[in-house]
């Protein structure tokens, strides 16, 4: 058969095919393409060298688009559900998060206020050991004994502070 040249649709007529499927099937095989005068690109082609035959009519059912349709309404449903659970996930992450953030304050709060016991106890058991070697008169006795007092008052405040 001689040479021809021809348009997409022209190919796709002599072929029994789409003009996208000559399209296609001329990018393929590297057929020469030039442009026309009115713009359209022409194909040259010896149609006895293409050995070429359509596809069978039966391979594409209309059944596969609703089924595909379903598919994707469930798929999306799915998507609907793990949305709403991931956002009551979060909501929860956020509540545990702050819960956290009050349980560290109150913690740093009773370290605080368990050293400031501990400093105060440490101070009571230093003035006891030096009151019975300091004690001589009576106005100085009197004082360490006072001292003593305002150190048992803030041990037992501390004491106390920790405890809530």
């Amino acid at each position: 058969m001689p040479i021809e040249t021809l348009t997409y649709a022209a190919l796709g007529a002599r072929l029994n095919i789409s003009a996208q499927a000559a399209r296609s099937l001329a990018k393929r095989l590297h057929l020469p393409r030039s442009l026309s005068d009115h713009g359209k690109a022409l194909v040259t082609v010896d149609l006895a060298e293409i050995r070429h035959a359509p596809r069978p009519a039966g391979r594409r059912r209309p059944d596969n688009a609703i089924r595909l349709g379903a598919r994707i309404a469930s798929l999306e449903a799915n998507i609907a559900q793990l949305e709403l659970a991931a956002a009551g996930h979060r909501a929860d992450f956020e509540r545990e998060r702050e819960r956290a953030d009050r349980l560290l304050v109150e913690l740093l709060q009773a370290t605080a206020e368990t050293t400031a016991a501990k400093e105060a106890a440490a101070r009571l058991e230093g003035a006891l050991r030096t009151s019975g070697r300091l004690a001589g008169p009576v106005e100085g006795a009197g004082q360490a004994q006072r001292r003593l007092g305002h150190l048992a008052a803030d041990l037992v405040a501390g004491d106390r502070k920790a405890c809530r």
